[in-house]
């Protein structure tokens, strides 16, 4: 792993074998980030894949393995209780055969296989928290 702050961005490249939503924690914590947004792409060789069950309040999760092209990450972190939060989502394709298949949702993990470059933005003039709902079961930006 290694990252550059630029202004008001770190753009972060993660290596092979290296778990993104770890990484990118440890980024946060070594650049005193309390909230962020982030955005990036890459290749990934193994992804856990999450979506919520409203009716269950948990999450189901799939994990998919191979070559995975990391379309799309996107999240954020928050402050929730004095730790970070994330909440990131996530896209993949990958070859099943002789077709092209694709993998999304909440991401809970994914291990980089080559690379992966993400922008990561530090929110300035303010901290963003994380908020719980019970109704739901899950949790919202907190402005407050």
């Amino acid at each position: 792993m290694d990252h550059r702050r630029m202004n008001d961005t770190i753009y972060v490249r993660i290596d092979r074998g290296e778990e993104i939503i770890a990484k990118l924690t440890e980024i946060c914590r070594m650049e005193n980030v309390r909230s962020a947004v982030f955005t990036g792409i890459g290749g990934c060789s193994h992804a856990e894949i999450q979506t919520f069950i409203p009716e269950k309040g948990t999450f189901e999760t799939e994990s998919v393995d191979g070559m995975l092209e990391l379309i799309n990450i996107t999240g954020n972190f928050v402050e929730d209780g004095g730790k970070l939060f994330h909440h990131t989502h996530a896209m993949f394709s990958f070859k099943d055969g002789n077709e092209h298949k694709t993998a999304a949702g909440h991401l809970k993990a994914a291990t980089v296989l080559y690379t992966a470059e993400i922008e990561l933005r530090p929110t300035s003039g303010g901290v963003i928290k994380r908020k719980h709902d019970p109704e739901t079961g899950t949790g919202f930006w907190d402005f407050g």
